[in-house]
């Protein structure tokens, strides 16, 4: 904790970096991840493609998936855009899933009374499916940026920055006081995010649900 006292100014800009690359990447996750699950309601052939993309991806170890993107045109040419897409392709599969999990979880007989009263597909969409399982699809979200919390820290093996930096740095050192440096602060991260997250969840889920 000493470390960490001694150097507040460095510790806080490391973890603004860090909040940034999460939050970007995490906006990039839900733009392409909310419309890939509801492709997966409407379209049933496309859903083993999508999840077996978004499940092969989890699969790769974090640190492979940021080299193999270095080599990439314009994304290797600065580490924090390797980092946010990296972020993002590993936010992807909570997202998708609750998502399709979310809509389809819907009461049949609330779609059918919907359409009953003449609404298109569109509009059942987002007048009915969408708010009612949008407790579900935070709940991927919160999944997401938990997860993510964790993997921006490996971002620094590439020269991203971010918390990671003290990590590695304590490594390579074996200085317990820099890894603790990097470690304490991005799990408050990780847990402010999940109570708050938490808390616009349990807003958004509908009191029946």
């Amino acid at each position: 904790m000493n470390y960490i006292f001694a150097h507040p100014a460095e510790i806080a800009n490391s973890a603004l970096l860090h909040i940034w690359m999460v939050g970007i990447s995490m906006l990039l996750a839900i733009v392409i991840g909310i419309p890939l699950g509801i492709l997966m309601t409407r379209h049933r052939k496309l859903r083993p493609a999508i999840l077996g993309s978004a499940n092969i991806i989890q699969t790769i170890p974090s640190l492979a998936l940021f080299g193999f993107l270095l080599p990439a045109p314009w994304l290797g040419e600065r580490a924090y855009r390797i980092a946010v897409v990296t972020l993002a392709l590993y936010a992807l599969l909570p997202i998708v899933r609750n998502t399709f999990q979310g809509i389809t979880g819907v009461d049949p007989a609330v779609r059918e009374a919907a359409e009953g009263m003449g609404l298109t597909r569109r509009q059942l969409l987002f007048q009915v499916e969408l708010p009612l399982s949008a407790g579900v699809i935070m709940a991927g979200v919160r999944t997401a940026t938990v997860i993510s919390v964790g993997v921006a820290t490996i971002a620094a093996a590439i020269g991203a920055g971010g918390l990671g930096e003290f990590i590695f740095r304590g490594l390579a050192m074996v200085n317990n006081q820099l890894i603790l440096a990097g470690a304490l602060p991005a799990a408050v991260l990780a847990l402010g995010s999940d109570l708050i997250l938490g808390w616009i969840q349990g807003r958004l889920t509908p009191p029946h649900a």
